[in-house]
Parts: C-alpha cells; sequence; structure tokens
C-alpha cells in the first residue's frame, strides 16, 4: 500500500503540536519534510522515525540520551 502524504496541519495535528512547531522543526531540526511547490508535505512515517530517533527533542533531553 502506498503511503499518503501529509499536509503541515495534518502532520501537526498526528503529533499534538502546532503548525508553527512544524515550521520551526523543519528549520532547526531537520524534519523530514518535502517541499511541492510552495508546500510542505511529509510521510507520517519518516516523521515517526524522526521523533523515535531524537529529532524533536529538546538539547537538554537530547544531552540525558
Amino acid at each position: 500500500m502506498i503511503e499518503a502524504w501529509m499536509s503541515a496541519d495534518d502532520i501537526a495535528e498526528h503529533l499534538g503540536v502546532t503548525k508553527h512547531t512544524i515550521y520551526g522543526w523543519i528549520n532547526d531540526r531537520s524534519m523530514p519534510a518535502h517541499k511541492i511547490g510552495r508546500l510542505w508535505k511529509f510521510k507520517a512515517s519518516e516523521v515517526d522515525e524522526w521523533v523515535r530517533t531524537g529529532g524533536a527533542a529538546t538539547t537538554d533531553e537530547l544531552d540525558e540520551l
């Protein structure tokens, strides 16, 4: 089965954060995202793996790992 692309609103809801946080993570923490035209699109599996490996963690949280 092919995984559907998600919008910034969709992925923000999926993670329980704001869309503003998503855009910050793209710029500051290399969140996996793909720019299609002027829109950012996401694969939930890529984002979930990024979260599991500490991509969304703060610097303090990474120091504790």
